[in-house]
């Protein structure tokens, strides 16, 4: 594409498609407002067609603790002693003590091993030199804990002192097993187990681990008549030969556990067993600073009302090591700044404590409080930005927000017309009255049709051609209408009858297996990974292989009957396209791991019983749609809020977890309970979203903020998709594509079926829809994006066809100096600067008055040059 002409615009464009290399930095785009990006990226900038406009993030190294902060304790303003009161059940508990000092600035630090501990009454408890509660009797008293002149006080009770205890094998054993790794996937809780020995993954299944250990290998491994010869006792501490080597000494906690439970005749687990409801994690935030530590505490509790302090039992990650490390006691150090959330797992249970440590940075209150705030979502937003001392980017100016709504909402570009009217609209509620007609456009309803196809994996891939069109049809009148999501979702689920008839019954000819349409129901309407526990209790997650296929069991009798038109036959066979879904009244999915059916059971809920008779979907429909279910809208609410705001609030989008927390829980719990309240209705989440202060924030970065990807700070910059992007092309050299099979004129963003050929589509990460996930589209820069934009056909013969919009232009007898404008106001939704008008005027009038051997007409070439180089600008190819 490159001609002679092209080097007159280097200095002034915005993006000039060189190849290979790495994008600009996000400063390119972060100038003064009304200066073009084209003007501000050098003239050697390479081409980078699917890079971000990121500056290189400051990197944390991890290798060695940072130095521990001395503070002096002048400042500190009180103590607190955590947890606040203390409760003991029986002899062998105690309860491990935290002292949490507030300074102040408003940071805090763990001062526990700084403090001096008493206790009101001796003969109760007294303080170990772990800092932990040693009980002694029944009764009552105070702990109280002193540093420089401050004090704290907790209640003390213990009780049960005097009852005999058992060990039991579900609450103590298997948590010890746990936290050792035994049961763990390396070891013998893989799927096949280790040297004959396998044992439930993390002890999910109690009976099962029960019998292994006590009957299985002639009861090798426990030894009622000498407990210490049992096998579980001398290999994890290496008493013989163990290949997963010493787990744990003959003096500790652990080896006390297991050997108290030999000793008392291991007794079996029991239904009537204590059950854990729910853990606790103190603190369950803080603000801390850098290299400071902080230990941490968690307690269980129980069926029976009673508590237990489990720290030692407890498993620790963090979510993000360059600014929390933890060891597995617990124990964090800080290292950066920002906020990890450090997960706590106990016993298939699952919590986190947030500790951060805000920038160190002055800012005024000033600067939150004044800050724009149209909804609920800028609250959250700005407390959360107060807490780690970001500062919030100002507004986008009316350009900026007009082309963003425009491309988040319906995947197209504001006409030159629409730009112009737009901004100069004086009113102050311009902004709101945009949004609503976006909503009202066919564009964005070919837009989120098109979103929902790939959630949906409508492709001819997987249906014939007449299913692909019904199946998309409905979907398509799903969002003109505006279905509930809760209602859409229940339609696919329950839906019977002929395919061709009813949309969304196509959904049960891509999904026919039981295990399958499991999986996909979990993934496309929970953000739920499931597949893991096909095999094996989920690594990751809650979900055991009975929670897997008890719910695969809810599909089971689901039917297909298929019609064969008479006189049509293929090389193998009847040519089958009059498909119907049906329910049977009774019918068990059973699979050959367990040998037996489970109860149908959705994954959080009540099982039904084997018993019970027809469409087990109606039941699994209603508990996923329900207010109460935890993840069914959490997860559109996610998925909506990443399409407008480039990241999810959780992050992969669909990996729903635990163990996988949102960066602003706040903010998405609020979310999730306004959008059900408004009966699910998409279309108002969007515009909730789209009209907060927070999604008209300016991309260009503060100094204070440009590190920052996830707090909502700023708009962040994302490329356009690959659909978006070859629309934008048709749509500014009004030229249109050409899809086989389609026709002319037909936008990519119109497309049903991501089986329709398109080599730019393909380059530039269309997804397949092989898999309901988000990572199949992706946004990753190839040479291939790069040579296809500099040497291809798509965008080159867009430019050079007879007819294009150019054509037009030079037709109607457009100044350089009109044509300029509209190509900016079509590309950029903005009018040109003049040092960028001056400067291309120029270039043009100089371009036109040279020959070019084999150009009849060198205007139109240099124009031709002129239009490349802004549609392959970073201000054109990137939303921001």
């Amino acid at each position: 594409m490159q001609s002679k002409y092209l080097q007159k615009f280097l200095p002034v464009v915005a993006f000039v498609a060189m190849l290979g290399g790495i994008p600009a930095p996000r400063s390119a785009l972060a100038s003064a407002p009304g200066q073009a990006a084209a003007v501000r990226v050098p003239n050697d900038a390479p081409f980078h067609p699917a890079g971000t406009l990121k500056p290189e993030a400051t990197t944390t190294d991890n290798t060695a603790p940072p130095p521990k902060p001395v503070t002096s304790l002048a400042t500190l303003t009180r103590i607190e002693i955590l947890p606040a009161s203390v409760v003991i059940s029986g002899p062998r508990n105690g309860q491990r003590l935290l002292v949490e000092g507030t300074f102040a600035d408003g940071h805090q630090e763990d001062l526990t091993s700084r403090s001096t501990f008493t206790i009101s009454d001796s003969k109760v408890a007294n303080v170990d030199k772990d800092r932990s509660v040693d009980p002694q009797a029944d009764g009552q008293a105070t702990i109280t804990a002193s540093l420089a002149g401050h004090r704290a006080t907790a209640p003390l009770t213990v009780k049960d002192y005097r009852t005999a205890s058992t060990w039991s094998f579900r609450n103590d054993v298997l948590p010890v097993m746990t936290k050792m790794g035994c049961n763990s996937g390396p070891c013998h809780g893989a799927a096949a187990g280790k040297n004959g020995f396998k044992l439930t993954l993390r002890g999910y299944d109690p009976v099962v681990d029960y019998y292994t250990l006590t009957h299985q290998a002639n009861a090798r491994r426990t030894d009622r008549i000498e407990p210490a010869h049992s096998l579980i006792l001398l290999k994890p501490t290496l008493t013989i030969p163990h290949g997963g080597g010493r787990r744990f000494d003959v003096n500790s906690p652990e080896y006390k556990v297991i050997a108290g439970w030999l000793a008392q005749g291991m007794p079996a687990p029991l239904e009537s067993d204590p059950r854990v409801t729910e853990i606790r994690v103190l603190p369950a935030e803080a603000s801390l600073r850098i290299g400071a530590e902080q230990q941490l505490i968690v307690t269980a509790v129980f069926s029976d009302g009673h508590t237990a302090d489990v720290t030692r039992w407890s498993k620790f990650d963090s979510g993000d090591e360059g600014v929390a490390s933890v060891d597995g006691n617990g124990h964090v150090i800080m290292r950066g700044y920002g906020e990890a959330p450090v997960t706590v797992w106990y016993q298939s249970h699952v919590t986190f404590s947030r500790l951060r440590i805000p920038f160190p940075r002055r800012l005024e209150q000033v600067v939150f409080t004044k800050a724009p705030r149209h909804n609920f979502i800028d609250d959250a937003i700005l407390k959360h930005l107060a807490i780690l001392h970001i500062p919030p980017s100002p507004p986008a100016s009316d350009a900026e927000f007009l082309r963003r709504a425009y491309l988040d909402a319906a995947g197209i570009l504001p006409t030159p017309s629409e730009a112009d009217a737009f901004l100069k609209d004086a009113s102050p509620d311009k902004r709101n009255k945009l949004i609503d007609a976006l909503l009202k456009l066919p564009e964005f309803v070919d837009y989120w049709a098109y979103k929902w196809s790939d959630l949906l994996l409508v492709s001819s891939n997987h249906l014939s051609s007449d299913e692909m069109w019904s199946y998309y049809n409905w979907i398509r009148e799903s969002v003109a209408n505006d279905t509930p999501w809760n209602k859409f979702a229940a339609q696919i689920v329950t839906a019977t009858g002929n395919t061709l008839q009813n949309g969304a019954a196509n959904y049960w000819l891509i999904h026919r297996d039981p295990l399958d349409t499991s999986e996909n129901m979990a993934q496309a309407f929970m953000g739920i990974n499931i597949s893991c526990a096909h095999c094996h209790n989920h690594p990751l997650a809650k979900w055991t292989q009975k929670d897997y296929y008890g719910m695969a069991n809810l599909f089971a009798r689901v039917r297909l009957k298929t019609f064969a038109p008479s006189g049509f036959r293929t090389a193998v066979g009847p040519l089958f396209n009059n498909v119907t879904v049906y329910s049977a009244p009774t019918g068990e999915f059973m699979d050959d791991r367990l040998m037996i059916p489970l109860p149908p059971k959705p994954l959080d809920a009540a099982a039904l019983s084997s018993e019970t008779p027809g469409d087990t979907r109606q039941y699994f429909a209603k508990w996923l749609t329900s207010p109460e279910n935890p993840f069914f809208a959490r997860n559109i609410v996610n998925r909506v809020w990443r399409n407008f705001m480039g990241r999810g609030l959780i992050e992969p989008v669909d990996d729903l977890r635990d163990t996988n927390p949102a960066t602003n829980e706040e903010l998405l719990d609020a979310l999730v309970k306004d959008f059900i309240a408004h009966d699910y209705d998409v279309d108002y989440l969007v515009r909730t979203i789209m009209q907060s202060a927070t999604y008209q924030t300016s991309s260009r970065p503060l100094k204070e903020n440009v590190d920052d990807e996830k707090y909502g700070s700023h708009y962040l910059i994302k490329r356009l998709p690959a659909e978006v992007l070859l629309d934008a092309y048709s749509q500014i050299t009004q030229v249109p594509e050409k899809f086989d099979g389609y026709p002319v004129g037909m936008r990519g963003m119109q497309l049903p079926d991501t089986a329709v050929k398109s080599y730019f589509l393909t380059a530039f990460g269309r997804p397949v829809r092989q898999q309901t996930r988000e990572s199949e589209r992706s946004s990753v820069p190839t040479i291939t994006q790069a040579l296809h934009i500099i040497n291809g056909d798509t965008l080159n013969n867009k430019l050079r066809a007879s007819g294009s919009s150019l054509d037009m232009l030079i037709r109607l007898g457009f100044s350089d100096d009109q044509i300029v404008d509209y190509l900016y106001r079509s590309a950029f939704s903005r009018p040109a600067t003049d040092s960028e008008r001056t400067a291309l005027v120029q270039g043009l009038a100089s371009a036109e008055q040279e020959k070019v051997a084999g150009m009849d007409d060198p205007r139109r070439a240099a124009l031709i040059d002129l239009s490349w180089a802004l549609l392959t600008s970073k201000e054109f190819m990137f939303n921001h």
